[in-house]
């Protein structure tokens, strides 16, 4: 009698890993878990603007004066008697920022009369801000800011490089007291405008400035001074800075 064995049933395939989720797949379900590309601290940070108390520790980090000297915009208040003007401009030696300087360094004594310090800023080197400086006669230090930490903290900083022609005037307690871009005559104004407001008066003719004498009344006969042909030099000089500038912008400068 023949025995009959059962055969025996094929092994049933190994059980599979579970598979693990993709993790993009999972980041696109989910924006919050997206990549946020990366930003320049600098840049997001929120511009300085006028009534703003600085925190001036740290803040634009250090820069270098034309001569090699580390500084920094702390150092440069303590310095000071009553503030610190910064006006920036986007490359030296260029026309716009010839006639800026100038007329920075034209009406200096007016301009520095309250006790500021000025300083032009911008991210040429050493050697490019000592030769504008020797070249142009100008009294104030230049401060060099290659990688434009102080710039982009004041809200100067052009994208994606380059720097905004401007003024930035801060007082010696931190306090914002102008912010703005403008033309090279533009921001010389902004300076004299705060000097005039602090009740400063020049004894005579400081620069470019022209003294007067306001009469009472119109038919009242004081004494009013003249100097027409400063005056008349004063607008050419405005009008030919303007057109500097704006050939400046055009050539991308």
């Amino acid at each position: 009698m023949v025995e009959l064995r059962k055969r025996r049933e094929a092994p049933s395939d190994a059980p599979q890993p579970p598979q693990k989720k993709s993790t993009s797949s999972a980041n696109e379900s989910d924006p919050s878990k997206a990549a946020t590309p990366p930003t320049d601290g600098a840049e997001a940070k929120q511009k300085p603007v006028v009534g703003d108390i600085l925190s001036l520790d740290g803040f634009g980090g250090e820069v270098e004066t034309h001569d090699g000297e580390t500084t920094n915009l702390k150092k440069l208040l303590d310095e000071s008697k009553s503030g610190v003007v910064l006006f920036t401009y986007p490359k030296a030696s260029t026309p716009g920022c010839t006639t800026q300087a100038c007329l920075f360094r034209d009406e200096f004594s007016l301009l520095t009369a309250t006790g500021y310090s000025i300083f032009g800023l911008s991210s040429d080197s050493p050697k490019s801000n000592t030769t504008f400086k020797t070249k142009q006669k100008l009294p104030y230090t230049l401060l060099c800011d290659p990688s434009a930490t102080l710039i982009a903290a004041i809200g100067m900083r052009k994208a994606p490089k380059g720097t905004v022609r401007g003024i930035f005037v801060v007082s010696k307690a931190g306090r914002v007291e102008a912010m703005e871009p403008g033309g090279p005559a533009a921001t010389v104004e902004v300076v004299r405008r705060l000097v005039k407001s602090s009740g400063v008066q020049s004894g005579g003719k400081v620069g470019n400035v022209i003294e007067t004498k306001d009469t009472p009344d119109e038919g009242d006969k004081g004494e009013t001074t003249f100097a027409s042909e400063d005056d008349t030099a004063e607008v050419q000089a405005d009008v030919a800075a303007e057109v500097a500038d704006t050939a400046e912008k055009l050539d991308g400068v």
